[in-house]
Parts: C-alpha cells; structure tokens; sequence
C-alpha cells in the first residue's frame, strides 16, 4: 500500500509512436479523472518519436488531447507526479546528443521500477503497445502489467497471425488473401489476381493496426490497387477481406486470466460506409447499444465464442472481442480480438461491462488486480 492508503503506485503507459498516439491519450485521460482521489495512479507518455517525457509534460499532454490541444512533447525539465508519486526521470540523450528511443524507454521503466512503482498499466494502442513489444519489456523487467502476456499481445495485434490461429481452433470467420509489400512492388498484378476469388465489396487493412486506421471498403476492381498501396503506407503486410453485405456489428468484453467474466454483447451502428476512424472519434457518429437487440440464442453464441476466441489467443485481463452478425442467413463471423481496446469513459468495452454491473473506476481497478496476479 502507498502512504496514502490507495492501493499499489500504477504507471500509467500511454501515447506511443504508432499512429493510435492520441486515442491512448484520451483512454489515458479517462482513467485519471476515474481514479483521481482513488488510486495512486501516474501518466508517463511516450512521444511520437518513441521518447519519455517528463511528469509535468505527460500529464500536460493527457489533459491536452481532450481539449483539442496539440501534445506537450520534448520535455526537458524533471518535475514531479501524482501525490506521492515522487520525481520521474528525464529523457536522457545519445551519442549523438538525439534522445534514444527504446533505450530510453527501457532505462525509464527500470528507474521507476526500483523507485517503487509496482503495476504497470500500458495503455498504449497499436504498433509499439499492443503488439508485444512493451509486454516483453516489462516481462524483462519483471513488472506486472495490465493485460495481455507478450505472444497473445503479438498474435492478435497481427491479423493474419490472428486468422490462422482462428482457422485452426475451427472459429467461423471471412474469406480473406495476404499481400507483402515485397510481392506487391515485384508484380502488382499477380498480387491482384489473387485476390479473384473474393467477393465484393473488400476491406484492405494493413496488418498490425488499429482504430481502422489506413482501412478502406473497395467497391470495385479499379478502386482497389490505390487501396493495397494505402495499406502498405502503414505496413509491410496487407489482408484484404471480403464484406458481408447487410451486417450488424456486434462486441463483447471479456475480464480476466484464466477465469473470466463475459459482457453482455453490444452493437454498433452508424450511417456511414465502414466503421472508420472518423466514425469512431467524432461526436453523434455512431451509436453504442448495450444490450445488443439480438435474439438471446444470437447472443448467447457470441459470448461463447469470445471466450473461446480469448483462450485461443491466451487473453489476459481484458480484451474487447468483434463479430459481424448477418441476420439474413442468421451467420455470425468472428473478425477479431482486440486485447488493449479504446478505454475512454465512452468506450464499448468500458459500456459493455457497465452494463454487467461493473462501474467504470471498479472497472479500473479490477483489471490492476488482475495485473498482479501470478500467471
């Protein structure tokens, strides 16, 4: 317990250098105001460039990002955190007088590590976060972490790793093909000849992304090479998956290690062509329904297989995952597993366990529990 009474010191890991920065920020924001009186809870930011700032600037930069402002970033001045927190370090430069990125990160968490910060809480979305990469650090380290483990962490952030673990557990899913940026620069047409059996309209996604960044729906063949080099913009790796005409979006929260709480399932909708970012970030865009208005035995099967679809990837702690339901034929597709979801108050997966009873600060707090729990 800290001095204060308040539980174990957790930092709170966000912004990133992948292209999902600000949504971490604004997650990040959420849970400060959920937990302030409450929890010791202390925000240190990674910038774009993958370096730390200082307290002062990351929390300038949590409160800017919901205001609309530009991120503080490239601090140079130590300051200190939350009460009782105590100083956070600097970034510190290179040879080259350049502030290093992964060392930097790495020789922060391990000063903050002996200064008595006990869980971690990487709230980090997209490449550099969620895929792994900050999971093996801190495993490294030897500090407990919010979420995930470092394999299921890199399985489900990559799509195509993700598909061929849901293929092999027999998990209904869309046809879909995997371009390489490699292949693609070789013989662009042999790339889109392969992608033939697919039926219309397509989804082209980079890989290892999230927040339908760098996503496009493709009606037609002649729209669909200026979407694979789209994708590739964002990574080396593309999959583009056929649409399912007429159908519903639906999600479920699921809590826990190795014994889990399962949300009820939620719905999705809006009035534009695909979910996308500017759906999903932009005020009265889409509309959040939880209870989803689906039949029970509809429902009772995709909590089912979030389940089962959050064993396969060896879920920890929490994970949001997506179905698209068609009605018609009364299918139900697994799309994905998303083990670090958006978190802000306004979120699905906070919504979805808000309406299983569990509020948005316990919400917190349960999932810093489960941080500390022996895997």
């Amino acid at each position: 317990m800290t001095a204060a009474g308040r539980g174990p010191r957790v930092l709170l890991l966000c912004g990133g250098r992948s292209e999902e920065h600000e949504v971490s920020l604004a997650s990040a924001r959420s849970v400060l105001e959920a937990v302030a009186g409450t929890l010791d809870v202390t925000p240190l930011v990674i910038d774009r460039q993958g370096r730390m700032l200082d307290a002062a600037d990351s929390r300038r930069a949590v409160t800017a990002v919901a205001a609309g402002a530009p991120e503080a970033e490239g601090a140079t001045s130590p300051e200190t955190g939350a009460a009782g927190s105590g100083p956070l370090p600097v970034s510190q430069p290179g040879a080259d007088g350049q502030p290093r990125a992964g060392a930097d990160v790495a020789s922060t968490l391990a000063r903050l590590r002996r200064d008595g910060f006990e869980v971690v809480f990487p709230l980090l979305h997209g490449p550099y976060g969620e895929d792994g990469s900050v999971q093996g650090l801190l495993r490294l380290l030897d500090v407990p972490f919010v979420g995930t483990d470092v394999l299921g962490s890199a399985v489900a952030m990559d799509k195509l790793m993700m598909k061929t673990v849901f293929a092999a557990h027999g998990f209904p899913q869309v046809d879909y093909r995997a371009l390489t940026r490699g292949a693609w620069r070789r013989d662009r047409n042999a790339c889109l000849e392969s992608l033939a059996g697919l039926t219309w309209p397509r989804f082209v996604k980079p890989a290892n992304l999230g927040s339908s960044i760098g996503i496009r729906r493709v009606e037609a063949p002649e729209a669909l090479a200026t979407a694979v080099d789209a994708a590739f913009a964002f990574d080396r790796r593309v999959i583009v998956e056929e649409g399912v005409l007429g159908a519903r979006e639906l999600e479920v929260g699921v809590l826990g290690n190795d014994v889990v709480e399962v949300s009820p399932v939620g719905e999705v909708r809006y009035a534009s062509a695909f979910y996308d970012y500017d759906t999903k970030y932009s005020d009265g865009c889409a509309e959040l329904l939880v209870p989803a208005p689906i039949e029970r035995t509809v429902a009772e099967r995709a909590r089912v297989l979030a389940r089962a679809a959050f064993a396969a990837v060896d879920g920890a702690g929490l994970s949001r995952v997506d179905f698209l339901y068609r009605e018609s034929d009364d299918r139900l597709y697994l799309n994905e597993v998303n083990t670090l979801p958006g978190f802000t108050r306004h979120s699905m997966y906070p919504k979805l366990f808000e309406a299983a009873g569990v509020p948005y600060p316990e919400l917190i707090a349960r999932l810093i529990a489960l941080a500390r729990q022996p895997r």
